[in-house]
């Protein structure tokens, strides 16, 4: 009995050390991701190569992106780049709310066309581009005093493919930069590569970057 137990015991170690060394650490899932998104900063078959500028150039020019050269700016506290295609008409969500009061808190709802873009697996993951009734719906919350945003899908493809309401970090920074319009012929759009930090749960959980194009408009 006690010579069939020793060996059982080692292929169990066997097989619980490769298990262990199969399974990758968060940290070379970090690393894995970094250099997905610096091979699509090179090379994609989606928007072509970026030029990436910094916060400090975006500001010097007012806050807007060359589409021309496919500048994307990248924001240094969380990874996001992004590109402003248009920025749309009408007033930033921080713009309505100091018209209010300064302790102002407003709630906008904001209708979303979009696509998802898996950059590591390279193909497009969720999208209502193709579906000419279904717009995805956010209500967005704006506090001036803290200077926060915060928002829920209340319908549409995200809220149905994830099941979930949350609005990622990567939906809404783009909101300190575009105007807000219910003219559909002028409406906010956006590029944007996000980081899984800034993403979806799906997106954290499995340390996933998506690259995605946005517009955004002012609903009712």
């Amino acid at each position: 009995m006690r010579k069939l137990l020793y060996p059982i015991i080692a292929l169990l170690c066997i097989m619980a050390a490769t298990a262990c060394h199969d399974e990758e650490t968060y940290a070379e899932m970090k690393k894995k991701e970094r250099q997905a998104i610096d091979r699509f900063l090179k090379d994609n078959d989606v928007v072509g190569p970026i030029e990436v500028i910094s916060e400090e150039q975006f500001a010097a020019q007012d806050s807007l992106t060359d589409t021309v050269r496919n500048q994307f700016v990248l924001f240094d506290d969380d990874g996001i780049y992004m590109q402003i295609v248009n920025r749309g008409t009408g007033k930033t969500m921080a713009e309505m709310a100091k018209e209010q009061s300064t302790d102002s808190t407003i709630s906008k709802t904001i209708l979303c066309r979009f696509m998802e873009y898996d950059i590591k697996d390279g193909e497009i993951t969720n999208t209502n581009l193709y579906s000419s009734s279904t717009v995805d719906k956010m209500l967005c919350k704006y506090s001036h005093r803290s200077r926060s945003y915060t928002a829920s899908f209340t319908y549409g493809y995200m809220l149905s493919h994830y099941n979930k309401s949350y609005v990622p970090k990567g939906w809404l920074k783009p909101l300190e930069y575009v105007r807000l319009t219910r003219n559909s012929g002028r409406i906010a759009k956006v590029k944007l590569i996000v980081p899984h930090t800034s993403g979806t749960e799906n997106a954290s959980n499995y340390v996933l970057t998506m690259y995605y194009e946005i517009s955004y408009q002012l609903g009712i």
